[in-house]
């Protein structure tokens, strides 16, 4: 089966070709570098690119991908969550083609799509074998565990009640004078150094948090760690590139490890850890997740590093294993720009 997908949930715009939801023949990803300005994306700025560049980058993925519109056997994209007027470019888009074409309409979960990231690589194993498994959404706008018993049923039992990881490291760069994105700044200067210990909260999550009945254990809490930063600089500003250098690692260094725990408390049974989103690029948290997965035993599953951030290979890849909402129910639906999973 091959699966044309489109992905415009945050600042990516991408469309990709994916046979049989593993093997990746086109993918195409536009990142817009006009946000940089104002240190985060600006809604009716990414729509409007979208809206401009959409139709070209799914002609080149088509092409790229060898079989042509001809060889395509479904549409799919992404319909939530992430931000409504990006999200509506996109699924608009795929409605549109899938009715002109004849083509079947897929539904597709942004969050579950980045767990199934980890299978684009082809050294990964079959999907269908590596159960029971634990999933860690981690990205700018979503930190979220997940519990996969088996094949079809996927269970959320941990998620941040505030920022997201990459949406902390984001505030930390901007914090920091570090820029935007921050996140790959964050972690590039912390290569090589030592952090120093317990300089950072872990920021805990508190019986009776909003956890939507989640075990506060497996949650997460960024905003005071964010703060601890803020407090931090404003008594005591870094005096050089050194020290701002040695601050990033610090504060990453707390995120990574909050990351980290909620991992080996959630694991169980599991025997297999897929990590999937843009924060999973990180090169301490590959290490530090690595660790944890020698030490117990787990198979660690990682995305190769161009199928970490957004991009419609997650998308069509997927699809093309049957999960989402299919036609014609598909037709029917808005996107859902909170649309859990």
């Amino acid at each position: 089966m091959n699966v044309l997908g489109i992905e415009t949930s945050c600042d990516e715009t991408s469309a990709a070709v994916v046979r049989d939801g593993r093997e990746v023949l086109s993918c195409v990803v536009h990142t817009q570098a006009q946000h940089r300005p104002f240190g985060g994306v600006v809604p009716e700025i990414a729509s409007r690119c979208h809206i401009r560049l959409l139709p070209e980058i799914v002609e080149r993925a088509v092409a790229e991908s060898g079989v042509g519109w001809g060889g395509l056997d479904l549409v799919a994209a992404t319909r939530g969550p992430g931000l409504a007027s990006s999200l509506l470019v996109g699924w608009s888009a795929a409605k549109g083609l899938a009715m002109r074409t004849g083509l079947p309409l897929r539904a597709v979960n942004h969050i579950e799509a980045h767990l199934h990231s980890v299978f684009l690589d082809p050294a990964a194993p079959d999907p269908l074998e590596c159960f029971p498994r634990l999933g860690l959404a981690v990205s700018g706008g979503h930190t979220n565990l997940f519990r996969m018993p088996e094949e079809g049923r996927i269970e959320l039992v941990g998620r941040t009640v505030d920022d997201a990881a990459g949406e902390a490291l984001d505030k930390a760069a901007k914090l920091l004078g570090l820029g935007y994105p921050g996140g790959p700044v964050v972690d590039r200067l912390s290569r090589g150094r030592t952090p120093r210990a317990g300089l950072f909260p872990e920021g805990r999550v508190r019986e009776g948090a909003l956890t939507g009945g989640l075990d506060p254990e497996l949650c997460l809490s960024f905003s005071g760690l964010k703060t601890a930063l803020l407090h931090r600089v404003q008594a005591s500003p870094p005096r050089d590139a050194e020290e701002t250098a040695q601050l990033a690692c610090d504060y990453q260094e707390a995120v990574v490890g909050a990351l980290v725990r909620r991992c080996e408390r959630a694991l169980g049974d599991a025997r297999y850890l897929a990590v999937g989103g843009g924060v999973s690029l990180n090169s301490r948290l590959r290490e530090a997740l690595g660790e944890l997965c020698a030490r117990r035993g787990v198979r660690l599953l990682l995305a190769l590093p161009r199928h970490c951030g957004d991009n419609a290979a997650m998308i069509a890849g997927l699809a093309g294993t049957g999960r989402g909402v299919p036609s014609p129910a598909a037709f029917d639906l808005d996107v859902a720009p909170s649309w859990a999973v």
